[in-house]
């Protein structure tokens, strides 16, 4: 495997239910680098293209509001195969499927608020991490 970057956030309800620590210290347990974290406040239009992916879809607006309600904390995480690792780590998108101790199946109340997200593919990792921390561009 090679080393690359993935990019990762902990949804509004998960860090106002004060799980963001915890969830840090697992990743960083699980031997990942925080290239970088921050908390913010979504914008809409940050949310609209951040999601625009799945703009066709008939969740598209749930996720913009969801995703909008409360800060996310996002971070760019590295590692050997970080996006096949993180997404392991995550657990699969219904809680309710997920895997035990995985962060969905811990923190995660169902399908739509899954308490994390993360990049599915190299391109979506760049995409991501440009619109969120175009610093590191």
């Amino acid at each position: 495997m090679a080393i690359e970057k993935t990019f990762a956030m902990i949804k509004p309800d998960t860090v106002k239910q004060g799980h963001t620590g915890k969830i840090v210290d697992r990743i960083e347990q699980e031997g990942f680098n925080l290239v970088a974290i921050k908390k913010m406040a979504m914008s809409n239009e940050l949310a609209e293209l951040f999601y625009q992916v799945h703009q066709d879809k008939p969740f598209y607006r749930e996720l913009v509001d969801y995703v909008t309600e409360a800060p996310v904390v996002v971070m760019v995480l590295e590692k050997d195969g970080a996006i096949a690792a993180w997404r392991d780590l995550m657990g699969a998108t219904d809680p309710d499927k997920a895997a035990e101790n995985t962060i969905r199946k811990l923190y995660g109340e169902n399908i739509g608020r899954n308490a994390t997200h993360g990049s599915d593919a190299p391109a979506t990792a760049e995409t991501e991490i440009k619109l969120i921390f175009p610093e590191l561009g």
